[in-house]
Parts: structure tokens; sequence; C-alpha cells
């Protein structure tokens, strides 16, 4: 018993730490298109450090913080569930295709098809379903799939070049 709790203490404390990176890196005020791929790139990282349910649950909070922040502008706050549901497809797929083996060819694959439904959930949103300024609609389309799609490298590179003993969830 006292293993499970280790193991469950151990994961809270990494998931509040990537999560806490996440914040300060929302917190910066950077333009989006480098808060944008950070965010994602941290979101991913979660998963591959710390498991699927890590990633999935900092991208539900970091919409929340971004529109409380001022990075998401208000005319964006109907769009925050589907924000959530973009975040949590990306670090699904990007989990379910890539696997707990490192094999860079399928975590690149599932970068590129969790990035491309993360998109397509997004721009078929402001499309279809929610009311926003043209603009803000422009913002939620092409760019979030560049964003997804560089945050994705960026936790690929940054993965490879962490110790081996942070990686203990693979």
């Amino acid at each position: 018993m006292e293993e499970i709790s280790h193991q469950g203490l151990r994961w809270l404390v990494r998931t509040a730490l990537l999560f806490a990176l996440t914040l300060v890196i929302q917190m910066l005020g950077l333009p989006q298109f480098f808060t944008g791929p950070l965010v994602n790139a941290f979101l991913l990282l979660a998963a591959l450090l710390n498991g699927i349910w890590s990633g999935v649950i900092i991208g539900l909070f970091t919409p929340w913080i971004a529109f409380a922040r001022g990075i998401l502008a208000p005319p964006l706050g109907p769009m925050i569930p589907f924000i959530m549901a973009g975040n949590a497809i990306l670090v699904i797929v990007f989990s379910l295709v890539a696997g707990k083996r490192e094999n860079l060819r399928r975590e690149i694959t599932g970068i590129i098809l969790g990035s491309f439904l993360k998109y397509l959930l997004l721009s078929q949103a402001v499309a279809w379903v929610v009311q926003v300024p043209p603009p803000v609609a422009k913002a939620m389309q092409t760019p979030q799939l560049f964003t997804a799609l560089a945050g994705g490298a960026i936790a690929l590179i940054v993965y490879r070049v962490i110790p081996a003993r942070f990686k203990s969830y693979k």
C-alpha cells in the first residue's frame, strides 16, 4: 500500500511541477507564437514524463488560466470548452499513437495526428458552433495547427535531452 501512495504522490508532484512551469510560460506575456508552442510542448512533455492523464489535466486548466491572465481575449471565452477538448485530443492521440516505448517515428506520427485533430476541432468550432469575430476565428484555425506541431517538436527535443532518471514513467 505504501508503494501505491508513493507513486500517487510522485505523480501529483510531477503534474503540479509541470503545471507550474506551464503557468510561468503563460504569465510571461510573450506573443502567442511563442506561448502557444511552449504550452503545447508542456502538455506533451507531461504525457511523456508523467503519463497521459497528467497532460490532459494540465491541458484542461491552461485555457482558464490564459483567459484569466488576458492571454485569451474575452471574445474567445466561448471557445474555452473547445480549447480544453483540443488540448485533451492532442495529448490523448499523441499518447496512444506514441505508445510507452521511445519510438521517434510513432511520436512524430502522434504529434502530427494529434495536432491535426486539435486544429480540426477548433477550426470547425469557430466555423459552425461558436460566433466570434473574424480575426478571432482566424486565430483558432491554421495558427493552432502550427503551434501544436511546433510544440510537439519542442517536446521531443526537450524529452531527448532530459536525463533518464527523470523518465521513469516510460
